[in-house]
């Protein structure tokens, strides 16, 4: 499903004409909120960076929603995979950042200087070299407002059109029975999606086995 027909069917279900900006609005807020209750691995991405000599910060990629793992690569090319802790732990572990070593933690410290909307890794120990940095993480892809597509809209349309819906028919202020049924609508699609994402790209038959229903 393409931008052009999520709106169309947005106003056919809702039998009501909003602005393009009210439609974008909807949709956005929908895509919002299905981001940041399945983690889809379709939708993770890694790049790679460098923690520097005597730097403990590292910075977050713009469209960063959530770490999968952060590691780092030693000049031989082995991986180090950090443990993500707390900030303070970070601190209380290692008191004086001048005290450098190989990095085992991070955490996520806060915005990047100059930036409040960016984020920034704090890295502990200190790195006592250059480090290639290699970050698995979740992302806000390109909403379908701006794209026309996108994944969502092509694997899994049903959650996106249901979670507009709800948004949508919210803003007209609808009966509260409708509102109940497209709100139970999303959440069924909603966990359809969970399945997917937080379960079957998570797991194979050989290593889970297959499912089964028990036969009574």
């Amino acid at each position: 499903m393409n931008y052009s027909e999520l709106t169309t069917a947005i106003q056919d279900y809702t039998e009501n004409t909003f602005t393009s900006t009210e439609l974008a609005t909807f949709v956005q807020q929908a895509e919002q909120r299905i981001y940041n209750s399945v983690q889809f691995p379709s939708l993770r991405k890694n790049v790679t960076g460098t923690a520097t000599l005597n730097n403990k910060y590292l910075a977050c990629p713009d469209d960063f929603l959530s770490a999968h793992s952060l590691a780092i690569v030693d000049s031989d090319g082995a991986y180090e995979f950090l443990l993500n802790k707390d900030v303070n732990f970070i601190r209380q572990a290692y008191p004086t950042p001048t005290a450098t070593g190989t990095p085992k933690y991070y955490a996520i410290f806060g915005p990047q200087s100059g930036d409040l909307e960016e984020l920034t890794f704090i890295l502990g120990p200190t790195p006592d070299a250059d480090y290639t940095a290699e970050l698995h993480y979740y992302y806000y892809p390109n909403s379908i407002t701006t794209s026309g597509t996108s994944w969502l809209g092509d694997n899994f349309d049903s959650v996106l059109l249901y979670g507009s819906l709800v948004e949508a028919y919210t803003f007209m202020k609808g009966e509260a029975d409708l509102l109940s049924a497209y709100n139970t609508k999303y959440n069924e699609a909603l966990q359809l999606a969970k399945r997917l994402g937080d379960g079957l790209e998570r797991q194979d038959s050989y290593r889970s086995g297959q499912v089964r229903v028990p036969v009574t």
